[in-house]
C-alpha cells in the first residue's frame, strides 16, 4: 500500500488521466482517419448516437465535457461535409437539433465495430473487475466535479 496523502493519489490520477485522455485521442484519431474524421469528429457522432433523444449543440458539450462554441465549430465543418444536418427545435428559437445523415450513421457503425477490436485489445490484460472498479472512480470524480 502506498504512504502518500490520498490528495497526491489523486493528483497523480488527475495527471494520469490528461494523459490517457490525449493518447485516446492521437488513437482515436488513427482509428478515424480512413474515414476522413477525427477523434473530435467521432466523439460527436457518439454524443448523437448515444442519445435517446434529439440533441443540440449545449447538450452534445455537456455529455462530451467540451464548451458549446468548440462542438458548435465541429458540427459547422460536420453539416458541410454531409455527416450532419440542422432541424427545427419547437423548444429553442436558435438551439436547433442536430442529427447525423445516412452516410454519418454508416460510418459509425463500421467505427463501432473497429473499436471494439481496439476496446479488446486494449483491455485483454486487465479484468473484469478492475475495469469496473476504473469506471465507478472515474464516474465518481465526474459527479464530483459536475456538482
Amino acid at each position: 500500500m502506498s504512504s502518500a496523502p490520498k490528495n497526491e493519489i489523486f493528483t497523480q490520477v488527475v495527471l494520469e488521466v490528461f494523459k490517457v485522455g490525449g493518447l485516446l485521442n492521437i488513437d482515436g484519431d488513427k482509428l478515424t482517419k480512413e474515414f476522413g474524421l477525427t477523434a473530435s469528429r467521432w466523439k460527436i457522432l457518439g454524443a448523437i448516437m448515444l442519445s435517446d433523444n434529439p440533441v443540440t449543440v449545449p447538450e452534445i458539450g455537456r455529455y462530451m465535457g467540451q464548451s458549446r462554441q468548440a462542438v458548435q465549430r465541429l458540427v459547422d465543418v460536420m453539416a458541410k461535409d454531409g455527416l450532419l444536418t440542422m432541424t427545427e427545435n419547437p423548444n429553442h428559437k436558435r438551439a436547433k437539433y442536430i442529427q447525423m445523415t445516412t452516410k454519418a450513421v454508416d460510418i459509425y457503425k463500421q467505427l463501432d465495430m473497429k473499436q471494439v477490436k481496439w476496446a479488446e485489445g486494449l483491455s485483454s490484460d486487465l479484468s473484469t473487475s478492475e475495469m469496473e472498479s476504473a469506471l465507478k472512480v472515474l464516474k465518481h470524480i465526474a459527479k464530483q466535479i459536475s456538482a
